[in-house]
């Protein structure tokens, strides 16, 4: 039986790692949908091209210390390196409280980093590159054994979740991307049908919510694009955490009723 410390412990590693998980999602964002390798070279500058010393590259705390700023050149380092990476390390830590010291904890950890820089390269580019979801989806097949739902539950998430927005975009050309397609047959992959009904139900209130407010505040139009990977990324991320106690609640009012 796991004691109370270790898995205060494990969720403080958790965190932690999530952090630095964080630190190279950064990199993924910026680099991956320009083509460019991830791996080299190392973090630089994107003005001055310096790179960035060890101790510079400390998760939260070398933005703040830098105040923001390249330490060679001055020029701005955007806020959102530093809210990446407190995400990233939040969201992680969420996942280890809820499914504690367990091989499926290590493996929603990882679905989630891939949410994670899927949302911001959405917002980005309103792209979703395939080697997030395609290779999401193969991996949720590969690694179902380990996840609750086994391989026969992922599949049917998968064929679920993609098939959904394929059968949209059939009925209505142009009214799903084909990112959106392939994110969905991912995230139906890792949680099953049940959760990818419901991260599609609770990503299009999302959604909906956003762009009403996003015209009436902001005069954006009907026919403005707002990408929606984002809102599927965030509803997954409910689903993966929450899922199944939303789930078993609306279930239990919907029979009491």
């Amino acid at each position: 039986m796991t004691s109370p410390n270790s898995l205060w412990l494990f969720e403080i590693y958790a965190f932690a790692v999530g952090l630095c998980v964080g630190s190279f999602l950064n990199v993924v964002i910026y680099r991956l949908p320009l083509g460019a390798s991830i791996v080299k070279p190392g973090s630089h500058c994107p003005m001055c091209g310096s790179p960035v010393r060890p101790y510079d590259n400390i998760p939260l705390v070398s933005w703040i210390v830098l105040l923001g700023l390249c330490r060679d050149c001055g020029a701005s380092i955007s806020p959102r390196y530093f809210f990446v990476e407190l995400i990233t390390g939040t969201l992680t830590w969420a996942v280890a409280r809820v499914y504690g010291m367990d091989v499926s904890a290590l493996l929603f950890m990882l679905f989630v980093w891939s949410l994670v820089a899927v949302t911001f390269i959405d917002l980005d580019h309103q792209i979703i590159p395939d080697e997030i979801t395609l290779g999401g989806a193969v991996a949720g097949l590969a690694v179902s054994h380990f996840l609750p739902l086994g391989f026969y539950g992922s599949a049917i998430g998968l064929l679920v979740g993609g098939g959904i927005f394929f059968l949209i975009a059939v009925v209505t050309p142009g009214g799903m991307g084909g990112g959106d397609i392939k994110l969905m047959a991912a995230i139906g992959a890792f949680t099953g049908w049940k959760q990818a009904l419901l991260t599609i139900i609770l990503g299009s209130a999302l959604g909906a919510v956003v762009g009403l407010f996003m015209i009436a505040l902001f005069g954006r139009g009907r026919k403005d694009k707002i990408p929606f990977g984002p809102f599927l990324a965030i509803a997954a991320v409910i689903s993966v955490l929450w899922g199944n106690g939303i789930i078993n609640a609306y279930l239990e009012m919907a029979f009491r009723g």
